[in-house]
């Protein structure tokens, strides 16, 4: 019996994962449905968190693919993607791109180019959330309306590495490289990899090969 045990605990995987596999389909085709969603194919490791606010706007460009628990991205921190859009906000994702725990949080305008990568537990806001200012942060309504919001552009072939925050106005461009838990804080040119808290040049793409 013992030597068979490995065998009989990886049927037995497979088959929870087969059906946990169908189960995580149905259900983020209802959350996308349900969230007027515009998209092709997902794949989906685990159910992501997905919210679209009346006048917001999300679309989901070809072969997008997300893990949202710890099967599909055992690199720690994890949890389940987020893809927010707020009223009158978009949230615009390309083709070919793929996303492990990470949260695009668009208040006003987040646009994902294509065959970009974007780590574990990465964050991308186009928005302060709340004002500088302490006088109007005690008043939750004018906290929200005074706060800063710029559009974040991320372009084509970028690889944004695990843990980083990609914050409000910033563009990376295309083929660029943002090291692993770093802060952005300013737009990045084509080719180019940056690192730290906050990000600064490092070196072009070019001298990496």
């Amino acid at each position: 019996m013992k030597k068979y045990f490995p065998l009989i605990f990886k049927s037995v995987r497979y088959l929870s994962r087969f059906i946990s596999d169908t189960f995580n389909s149905v259900a983020c085709k209802i959350l996308l449905a349900g969230n007027g969603v515009e998209h092709k194919k997902i794949t989906t490791n685990g159910i992501p968190y997905i919210s679209v606010a009346r006048g917001g706007r999300c679309v989901i460009g070809d072969n997008f693919s997300m893990n949202n628990n710890l099967r599909g991205n055992p690199i720690g921190r994890v949890q389940r993607c987020i893809l927010f859009a707020d009223n009158g906000a978009e949230l615009i994702i390309g083709k070919n791109v793929g996303m492990s725990s990470a949260t695009l949080h668009a208040n006003q305008k987040i646009i994902i180019g294509d065959y970009v990568k974007i780590g574990g537990g990465v964050c991308i806001y186009d928005t302060d959330f709340h004002s500088l200012y302490p006088d109007i942060r005690k008043n939750s309504k004018t906290d929200a309306l005074n706060s800063g919001k710029a559009p974040v552009i991320i372009g084509d072939n970028v690889f944004i590495g695990a843990h980083s925050t990609i914050l409000k106005g910033v563009s990376i461009g295309n083929n660029s490289i943002i090291g692993a838990c770093s802060v952005v804080t300013k737009s990045i040119p084509e080719n180019e990899i940056w690192a730290g808290n906050p990000a600064r040049f490092i070196k072009k793409v070019t001298d990496a090969l």
